[in-house]
């Protein structure tokens, strides 16, 4: 006997499709997939074995940023300061080398981590918004790497430290190694532990968190302090693949790089969840973009403007999603 729900059945699929929730969860990978199919059909050598490396390659630090940022927005906060936090980190690694490569890594890092606790004390302990907070050391922090380096460029020479930019385990190229690693770190911090929760927590409704008794102040501490390090760790290998440490370029803009990955691949910017797989997703997408439009002669201008696109229709997504 046909019922009106057995009519009705065969249309669910299209109307997921009109849904803003299915293109929150599933419309980054969806674009991941059309635009690596596109290429592997209109794109000469495009789908080949060494170009797809070097796109991870080049992705990888944005990556590791980007999970760090996701961290930070899922609090409901933001974070500008962390291309200037890897101008940091790489200037302090050719100052350090010399006493070996452990204690130049260490202290880029604890750099990196100095730096989000900064951010961090401004905005859970002073009560500055984030976006002014870390504006701050967005200026501030690439002015004392360029005092530092000297207001120059610096080769590195330290072996170990290049094999981290060109060496590879198990054909895997270290830098997409560790930014993998990290990713699933990441997934396992906000969805397997308390700190994780408390994040989410934090992000959805900070006074009701302040209620049932979380350290709001400490966990806003440690979620800017991880993005601070994952940031300087991103400029360390940054350095090391361009054998170089470059404070006046290195790290320029990957802020909104940052943020565009953590909000095309799904996670709101009001806080409350978090979207590791779709950060990564939403990173390699940007990357892909650029690559195809690059490969195909167009200006770097036209991925800007591509990119800004998604941005507004991801955001337009969420907005959309949250009014049902």
């Amino acid at each position: 006997m046909t019922t009106q729900a057995t009519l009705e059945r065969p249309a669910r699929p299209l109307a997921r499709l009109r849904d803003p929730a299915w293109y929150q969860e599933y419309g980054v990978y969806a674009a991941v997939a059309a635009l690596l199919l596109f290429n592997a059909v209109f794109t000469e050598h495009f789908m080949t074995a060494d170009n797809l490396r070097t796109q991870l390659v080049q992705v990888a630090p944005i990556v590791i940023v980007a999970l760090g940022m996701a961290l930070v927005i899922g609090t409901e906060g933001i974070d500008l300061s962390v291309g200037s936090t890897m101008a940091l980190a790489a200037a302090l690694l050719p100052l350090y080398l010399g006493y070996g490569l452990v204690p130049g890594l260490v202290v880029a890092l604890l750099a990196g981590a100095v730096v989000g606790a900064v951010n961090g004390s401004l905005v859970s302990l002073v009560g500055l918004q984030p976006i002014v907070a870390t504006l701050a050391l967005f200026v501030g922090g690439r002015g004392l790497a360029l005092v530092l380096a000297d207001g120059q460029l610096k080769q590195i020479v330290n072996p170990d430290l290049l094999a981290l930019g060109t060496g590879s385990f198990l054909g895997i190229p270290l830098v997409v190694l560790i930014a993998g690693v990290l990713a699933l770190a990441v997934a396992f911090l906000v969805q397997r532990t308390t700190f994780g929760r408390q994040i989410v927590a934090i992000g959805g409704n900070r006074p009701a968190a302040v209620l049932s008794g979380l350290p709001v102040k400490r966990v806003l501490i440690g979620v800017y302090v991880l993005c601070g390090t994952m940031a300087a760790l991103a400029g360390i290998l940054a350095t090391a693949r361009l054998t170089a440490s470059d404070p006046s370029s290195l790290g320029t803009l990957m802020e909104l790089s940052a943020i565009t990955a953590v909000v095309v691949g799904g996670t709101p910017l009001n806080g409350g969840s978090i979207r590791v797989l779709g950060t990564v997703a939403g990173a390699l997408l940007m990357q892909l973009l650029r690559a195809t439009l690059v490969k195909h002669d167009l200006p770097d201008s036209t991925a800007q403007i591509a990119q800004a696109a998604i941005i507004i229709a991801a955001v337009y997504v969420a907005r959309e999603r949250r009014s049902r």
